[in-house]
């Protein structure tokens, strides 16, 4: 059994706030918000992608699936702007074991704007019981201790591969970031660092995909 040394459930209705006060002081006000991309990939489009490719997962179109991969977004001509916000809809696939280091982990998720980390995190879809749990450090960054599936806004959903006939096995996470930020470009950069030792098809085992994006650009006085 992995024992977490601050093993905690956090509040998820802070979560936003949180993510809000860490960029706004006291006397910060939002001016304007502006949506400027917003794709859940059911027209197939991939422009202003790198290394993207689409996947029906569950009846839906996704980007995906990914295992060991980055993917880039460049956003060209945005408008006057100081600050953006960028949500990613992750789908996280199969058996992923969060923060143990050994022949299956940890299983590493992470995203950067403009060539900066925002969050490198683990995920766990592993089983937690009360003589064993693979623990995972989303929504933190890694390494905190979270009960497997901590933040989700979805857990019952099939696998990909490996347990593609059975629910629970894809838990699906929105993840909001905001950043300072007044360039008119943005590079969203997506990967993850998986490891699974003892698999014969590490792919099958475990992987990720996106079923949303949405950025906005925001100014702020």
């Amino acid at each position: 059994m992995e024992v977490p040394f601050t093993a905690k459930k956090p509040a998820f209705l802070w979560i936003l706030p949180l993510i809000l006060t860490s960029f706004f002081s006291c006397e910060d006000s939002l001016l304007e918000e502006v949506l400027v991309y917003d794709n859940d990939f059911a027209e197939s489009d991939l422009v202003y992608f790198e290394k993207g490719r689409l996947y029906d997962f569950n009846g839906d179109t996704v980007l995906g699936y990914f295992h060991n991969e980055e993917i880039l977004l460049r956003l060209p001509d945005l408008p006057s702007h100081n600050a953006l916000k960028v949500t990613i809809d992750l789908l996280l696939h199969d058996s992923w074991d969060g923060n143990p280091d050994n022949i299956g982990g940890p299983d590493f998720w992470y995203m950067n704007l403009d060539g900066t980390q925002v969050l490198r995190t683990t995920f766990s879809n592993s089983p937690c019981e009360s003589t064993y749990c693979l623990y995972q450090s989303y929504p933190d960054a890694y390494p905190r201790f979270y009960e497997p599936k901590t933040g989700a806004v979805t857990t019952d959903l099939p696998g990909r591969c490996q347990y593609s006939t059975t629910p629970g096995w894809t838990s699906r996470y929105q993840i909001t970031r905001i950043i300072h930020h007044t360039e008119s470009e943005l590079e969203l950069v997506c990967g993850d660092e998986l490891k699974q030792e003892n698999a014969p098809d590490p792919v099958c085992d475990e992987s990720w995909s996106i079923a949303r994006i949405q950025v906005s650009t925001m100014t702020v006085n």
